[in-house]
């Protein structure tokens, strides 16, 4: 539906009107399942904003997901968009990410990390967003302490805490599954219809997810277990980079391994069509010079280009490029992103073996492309990072570095 005021359009989805019909039958919980461009956490933002801002007693709402870096790049952004010219300023506390209307409701962004920021106080509405890469028992102690309503939203990637404990099935839940951008016409561009499409053959189980929003599988992840840490710690820090062109992002990963433990963090992951002057320009602009960053082995030129730029950028040697050898070579440690590390995050829980369609049930040797861009960058630095030490105090240009 299409509403219109004097400031802007206004489009609501299915979605929020589902939310709405939930919250006035008093119903406990709502679950959205589904794929993308489905307006889950957009629409859910809007319920909020409508409900906590038309309030005749004061309510406080709770949005958390799995980081706060996530929550910026997501629900905090489409709620800066939802209010608009409504947003006062002075009513938004940006240090603790809290919103305060006139009549005393408040909505806060609580990073869903640690179960203990849900130990204290209560709330009347909880959105859990990304509901699949939240902990059971951090969803656990928000829900416990929500008086009135929960919300968890998803993308169906495969099967979780939810559906081992039969939640669907509670008489006190609403499950709302299967939506695609079928259910929102309001919203969708054929452009991104085609994009959607275009997957069909590519990565079925992409298309499945996310084109039709049913249960996926994730069977034959390349790299199946990873953690999330605030920083990176202290350490001899090395790079690898990826480079990208027209519909591949360009990715750089700084790394540091400490025992066996290896910690990544991503430094861009651009899509903007960055030439090699484009690379040099961002990389010296970050601070990066004599740090050892290692790249693709296909491309020696690009290298080359890079070090006369000042920086400390080899090809990786291609007697360690085989795909194997590196997939190998990383998994050998326990592995860590930052919480930022936004993208590579979402690649590392969708790098996935390409299934042998002749022979259902068995995978082939080779990866899923589109989300192979960080997880590459990693495996060049990770493979060169102990070989490739010493050739780097020789190999580099020192007349053509830029100092600070």
């Amino acid at each position: 539906m299409v509403t219109a005021t004097k400031e802007r359009t206004i489009i609501y989805t299915s979605v929020f009107y589902q939310l709405m019909d939930a919250w006035l039958k008093g119903k406990r919980r709502v679950f959205f399942e589904g794929g993308t461009n489905t307006s889950k956490t957009y629409s859910t933002i809007q319920f909020l904003s409508a409900v906590l801002e038309t309030a005749k007693q004061p309510l406080l709402a709770t949005v958390t997901s799995e980081s706060m870096p996530h929550l910026k790049r997501g629900a905090i952004r489409d709620f800066i968009s939802i209010m608009g010219e409504r947003l006062i300023e002075s009513s938004w506390n940006r240090t603790d990410m809290i919103y305060k209307w006139p009549n005393g409701s408040q909505l806060e962004f609580v990073s869903g990390d640690h179960e203990e920021k849900f130990t204290g106080g209560r709330r009347n509405i909880l959105f859990c967003n990304e509901l699949n890469n939240i902990m059971r028992n951090v969803y656990r102690e928000a829900d416990l302490r929500t008086l009135r309503f929960t919300i968890g939203d998803w993308n169906p990637y495969s099967e979780f805490w939810f559906h081992d404990e039969k939640m669907e099935d509670q008489p006190e839940n609403v499950y709302v599954h299967g939506l695609t951008y079928h259910d929102t016409p309001e919203i969708i561009t054929p452009g991104v219809i085609q994009v959607i499409e275009s997957y069909k053959d590519k990565d079925p189980n992409y298309y499945r997810v996310h084109g039709l929003g049913l249960l996926g599988k994730l069977e034959g992840l390349v790299y199946p277990n990873f953690e999330q840490v605030d920083e990176l710690p202290k350490g001899n820090y090395f790079y690898g980079l990826d480079y990208g062109f027209s519909s591949d992002p360009t990715v750089l990963v700084k790394n540091v391994i400490i025992g066996d433990k290896l910690y990544s963090e991503e430094v861009f992951y651009d899509f903007s069509e960055m030439t090699n002057d484009d690379i040099a320009r961002k990389m010296l602009l970050l601070g990066i010079r004599r740090e050892p960053v290692w790249a693709d082995a296909n491309e020696p030129k690009s290298a080359e280009e890079l070090r006369r730029h000042g920086l400390n950028v080899q090809a990786v040697d291609k007697t360690y490029f085989r795909i194997n050898y590196r997939i190998q070579k990383v998994n050998q440690y326990y592995q860590n992103w930052t919480k930022g590390s936004l993208n590579c995050i979402k690649e590392q829980r969708n790098h996935r073996y390409i299934e042998d369609r002749e022979h259902s049930g068995r995978f082939t040797d080779k990866t899923t492309h589109q989300w192979s861009h960080g997880m590459s960058a990693r495996e060049f630095a990770v493979v060169s990072s102990q070989v490739g030490a010493q050739v780097y105090r020789t190999t580099v240009p020192k007349r053509r570095l830029v100092r600070r």
